[in-house]
Formats: structure tokens, C-alpha cells, sequence
């Protein structure tokens, strides 16, 4: 696969060569391409004409003509009109007409940007519509970076049916969603967010395509497998080398064409045959990309593939440590939190000192999941307490601020602010946001219908909405006040400032104390104090050991510890006379270093 970098021509602008969409030529002419094996004739359409293209044997139409950039065109496959399935824009929509995009059109102002370092990622998830769009984002980058965020993480931005959705329906994977705004606004924002010290990370979906405005069915069902099965329906043939292609050039066009810092794959175990995934991760970091360049893959990956993590993988999102967390903090079980009911803290302790709780034991199913992670290091681990899938999953889309108590949430913030993994929080958490985050969408007619019905019935066994009349309280998906309620909104200015305050303090002692030194840093192990509470121990890279010890229950606890550590945070402060005494008081969270030879702490 031939791959295209930043430009030669100017290192202000980027672009990448793609196999498949309209291609801006450095001659000036436009090279389109669409993949349609089962239609018999392919024609370009521009103002009305018809162009007629040229077809291979492996299905390609192909047709180089000159063309202005932001000419609109579609395809007219056997008599049925569609837009470009590689379409770079949209600003019609999913069923409008495509736009030939030239990228050299954007000269970019952070060319001396080449990233961060992985161990230096603090993340905080976004969603761009409920932010306010590209340009809405762009200029809130300031407050995110004073409270302490390297990185922000935009949900799916690829185009979708509607104004309203979470980004995992997409259709057209390579056109950014036109009620964000427009590509230069995209642009600006990632530009913008370099220029502050900021990565930007994008979740893609290369498992599926939305149930609204996915056309390839009709004129490239090979681009299907029947004998792969999904929870969307038939899996994606990555098997022909043409879909491999086509998922692949997205990948690097994001990296390359728009600079994205990174991908994190959703649902990674939903793609078959496996072995793409170490495909597409070695193909990544085998382009040329400019020299010292950092770009991070993130995997979200049921299947806790552990072998993906020693390759070209940064990490993964732990949601074993997830699941096991809201189960302390909340008391539910139901759903997967079933798998951790158990033995909580038992639980707790194997993810913080081996990443992973299920290796390979079979979970609530009677299905092995997991493969041994405790050789990998703890920056191998996204680590988080919320983010969309675990708010917006719920029936009425809560946050922790409204199932947990306060003290223990701000104790379990210090664990994962603290943690010598990678921490992760969902826009809003920095200031104690109460508002929820519903799932929705904005589907037609029988759709609509059918999502509202299948949204209410998914959580059918789930104590309170066992009722038909309960359920009705679950709000409807497609509705505009759904959408409008899930807006991150400051409720009391006074509180949010002091939660803002208190949270950037964190990630400030975080860059501080422990990111330089995560670099070959290892778990030492993680003892149980006593039910809900524990106390993991991690050698850093300068051998300085770091140790966090968690109580969230409603008891006092012993403490143990070596009498030369020092205390670096204490949550809450008033605890720290008891912690003198060898008792870690009932809802606190301690973080204490020990110095090893020859290291000192800054003061």
C-alpha cells in the first residue's frame, strides 16, 4: 500500500493519497474512484452530466478528468444516484452531493508540533455537537488546558443521519460531520489545540456503518460478509483487499491529512479476522510520517488482547478497572457489573497490579475472555471512572455525581488522576458536572420507532423498568430535548469553581511527581485492606516507589507503611492524623512515595 505524508510542496500543508474517493492530483486533474463489483456501469455526475467510468477486474470505476476544488459530484451506479462512499465532505448531508476537497487548501500554523509522549496523556472525552461544534470546541481548548488535560478525545466525527448522534452510526467514515462545522473548522480546532500543548485523539468505527444512509449494500454487497455476525448485523469483509484498503487509507487520512495525535478503535473485538487489527496497527507506524512524530493507538477491545499491547498498540481502555470501580462506588450489579459483584476488591487490586481482571477466565456467560497482562506497564492501561458508553448506556444517562457518594468519588478521582496509568475523564468532570448524558440520535419515521422501542427495551430486566409504564420514563432517543438535556451545564458556578480548582491541583502534582518517570515503571502489587479498600504499590523509572491506598467503605482501615514515605495527597486532608496513627479513615485516598537512593522529591 503506497502512503502519502505531509506535502512536499509546503510544510504548512498535509494531504494523503487515497485509493478510493476524488483524488486532487499534483497535475491538477482529480483522479474518482468508488468500488462497485456488482454494478454494471458507473458514471460520474457533475451539473447534471455524465461522465462514464472506466471499470477493472477487480471492480474499481475509475475517471481522471479536471475539476475545480468544491465541485459537487455523486455517483450514478445502474440508475441509482448515491454520494461518494470515500467522500471527503457532505455539507448536504449523508444523501447530499459530495465535494471535491483539495487538503492543500489549509495552511496550518502549528508546524513545529510533533506530539507528546504517551506517558504524558490526561484525557478528557468529548463529544463535538454537545460542545457546541468545531469552533465552539476550539475556543473552550484554553479552559480544558488550564485544568490540566494533554489530550482531548472527539466521539466519532464521521458523517451520520441527521443533526444528533453519538458518532457511532456513521456512513461515510471519511466526510467530518457537516452540523460540526466545516473541514477548515475541524482544521482550525486541531491546529488551535496544538498551538496550546494539546493533543487530539478520534475515535473511529471500523466495525460497522449506521442503520440510515449506508449505501454500499446495494451496489458492493461483497463489501459484507454474511458469515461474520455483529451485534449490528453482517460484519464487514476485511478479507478483500479493496474494504482493507478503504479502512486503512481513513485511518492515515485522519493522521495524516487532518493530524489527529492518535485513533482509539471502538469495539475492536468486533472486527474479523483479528489479525487486521495488528495490520493496520503496524501499517500506521510504518508510514513516513515526519521524523519524531508521536501517534497514539488506543484500543477498546473486550477481548483484552494483551499481545496487541506489546506491538504497536499504546493501550487500551481498562474497562475491567471500570466495571470494578462503579461496583464500589454504586453497589449495582446488574449487567456486566454482575462479573465483579463478587469480589469487588479483590477485583480492584488485580487491575491496579496487573492491568486486566479477566486473562482468561470465563465471565457471567460462560465465555473465556482475556489474555495474562501483568508484564505490561501500568501506562499500557486507559484508566477512568465515566465516559460516554457507561453514562449514556445507563436508562436515564446519569453521572457519578448523581449515583456516588462525594467523598468516595473524589477519592477515586485521586486513583485515577494519580495512577501511573493513563487517566481518562468525560467532559464535564472536571468541574462536578450533575448534567446527564443520554443516548441519542435523529432518525425518520419507522426508524425512529424502532430504536425508541429497542432503546426501552434493552434494560427490560433491569430492576425499576421491569414495567412498560417504567420504562416510558427512559427518554426517547430521537427527541430534541433528549439531545438538548445531555449539554454539559454548569448548575452552581461557586462549587464548579472549586471542583475545577481542586482538579487541575491533582494533575498538576501528576505532571510534577510521576509522568516523567513512568517510562519503564512496573506494579509492584496491590493488597487488600479490607473490604472495599486496597493498597498498590508501582516502582517508578527513577526506582522511587509509588504507592496509592484507597478506603472506599464506610469503615476505618489499618495502614501499614514504611515509615520513610511521605505523604503526597491526602483525600480528604483532615485524615492525615489518623494515617499517622497507621489508620486509613473510612472514604479516603492516600498517595505516598518513597524516595529511593539517590532521589529526591522536587520541592
Amino acid at each position: 500500500m503506497s502512503v502519502n505524508t505531509i506535502s512536499r510542496k509546503s510544510p504548512t500543508t498535509s494531504g494523503h493519497s487515497c485509493t478510493y474517493g476524488a483524488q486532487v492530483l499534483d497535475d491538477g486533474t482529480t483522479r474518482f474512484r468508488v468500488w462497485a463489483p456488482s454494478a454494471a456501469r458507473v458514471e460520474l455526475m457533475i451539473d447534471e452530466l455524465a461522465f462514464l467510468m472506466e471499470r477493472d477486474e477487480e471492480g474499481n470505476h475509475t475517471l481522471t478528468v479536471e475539476v475545480d476544488p468544491d465541485t459537487r459530484y455523486t455517483y450514478r451506479i445502474d440508475d441509482r444516484q448515491v454520494p461518494d462512499p470515500a467522500s471527503r465532505s457532505q455539507p448536504g448531508g449523508i444523501t447530499g452531493a459530495s465535494v471535491v476537497v483539495d487538503p492543500r487548501a489549509y495552511l496550518w500554523k502549528s508546524n513545529e508540533w510533533h506530539g507528546l509522549p504517551w506517558r504524558q496523556a490526561v484525557i478528557c472525552e468529548v463529544h463535538v455537537g454537545a460542545m457546541g461544534g468545531f469552533d465552539a470546541l476550539r475556543q473552550a481548548l484554553p479552559r480544558l488546558a488550564a485544568c490540566g488535560y494533554t489530550a482531548i478525545e472527539l466521539m466519532p466525527v464521521a458523517s451520520f443521519q441527521g443533526d444528533r448522534n453519538w458518532g457511532y452510526d456513521g456512513v461515510l467514515p471519511y466526510a467530518p460531520e457537516a452540523s460540526y462545522g466545516s473541514i477548515h473548522s475541524l482544521k482550525a480546532m486541531i491546529d488551535a489545540a496544538h498551538q496550546l500543548g494539546l493533543a487530539v485523539i478520534l475515535d473511529v468505527v471500523y466495525n460497522h456503518f449506521g442503520p440510515a444512509g449506508n449505501e454500499l449494500p446495494s451496489y458492493a454487497p461483497e463489501f459484507f460478509s454474511a458469515d461474520v455476525n455483529t451485534p449490528w448485523g453482517a460484519g464487514i469483509d476485511f478479507r478483500r483487499p479493496q474494504v482493507t484498503r478503504f479502512f486503512f487509507d481513513n485511518a492515515l487520512l485522519w493522521i495524516n491529512e487532518y493530524r489527529f495525535d492518535g485513533l482509539r478503535l471502538d469495539a475492536a473485538h468486533a472486527i474479523e479476522p483479528q489479525a487486521l487489527l495488528k495490520e493496520l496497527g503496524a501499517a500506521i507506524r510504518r508510514t513516513c510520517l515526519p521524523r519524531g512524530r508521536e501517534v497514539w493507538l488506543i484500543l477498546e477491545n473486550e477481548r483484552n488482547a494483551a499481545s496487541l499491547l506489546r506491538s504497536d498498540y499504546n493501550a487500551q481502555w481498562n474497562d475491567d478497572a471500570h466495571n470494578v470501580l462503579h461496583v464500589l462506588l454504586t453497589g449495582e450489579q446488574e449487567g456486566y457489573y454482575a462479573d465483579f459483584a463478587k469480589h469487588p476488591s479483590e477485583d480492584l487490586a488485580k487491575a491496579l497490579a496487573e492491568g486486566f481482571v479477566f486473562q482468561g477466565q470465563n465471565d457471567r456467560r460462560g465465555i473465556p475472555r482475556g489474555e495474562p497482562s501483568q508484564d505490561l506497564p501500568p501506562t499500557s492501561f486507559v484508566l477512568f471512572l465515566q465516559n460516554h458508553d457507561q453514562i449514556g448506556n445507563r436508562p436515564l444517562g446519569e453521572r457519578l455525581t448523581c449515583l456516588a457518594n462525594e467523598a468516595d468519588l473524589r477519592a477515586a478521582m485521586v486513583l485515577v488522576a494519580l495512577s501511573p496509568m493513563i487517566p481518562l475523564f468525560f467532559m464535564g468532570e472536571e468541574w462536578g458536572c450533575r448534567t446527564p448524558f443520554h443516548y441519542f440520535t435523529d432518525y425518520p419515521g419507522e426508524l425512529a420507532q424502532k430504536v425508541r422501542e429497542g432503546r426501552r427495551g434493552k434494560f427490560a430486566h433491569f430492576s425499576g423498568f421491569t414495567d412498560p409504564k417504567q420504562r416510558k420514563r427512559i427518554p426517547d432517543p430521537n427527541a430534541a430535548d433528549t439531545y438538548a438535556a445531555s449539554i454539559p451545564r454548569v448548575d452552581d458556578d461557586v462549587s464548579a469553581l472549586e471542583c475545577k480548582r481542586w482538579f487541575a491541583g491533582l494533575l498538576q502534582w501528576r505532571k510534577r511527581y510521576l509522568v516523567d518517570n513512568l517510562a519503564d515503571s512496573c506494579a509492584l502489587g496491590c493488597e487488600v485492606l479490607g473490604t472495599r479498600a486496597v493498597h498498590a504499590r508501582w516502582r517508578l523509572g527513577d526506582g522511587r516507589h509509588w504507592e496509592i491506598a484507597l478506603n472506599l467503605s464506610g469503615q476505618n482501615v489499618s495502614l501499614s507503611r514504611d515509615s520513610v514515605a511521605k505523604v503526597l495527597w491526602i483525600e480528604p486532608q483532615d485524615a492525615v492524623d489518623a494515617l499517622d496513627r497507621g489508620i486509613l479513615t473510612a472514604h479516603t485516598a492516600v498517595v505516598l512515595v518513597r524516595e529511593s537512593e539517590g532521589v529526591r522529591l522536587l520541592a
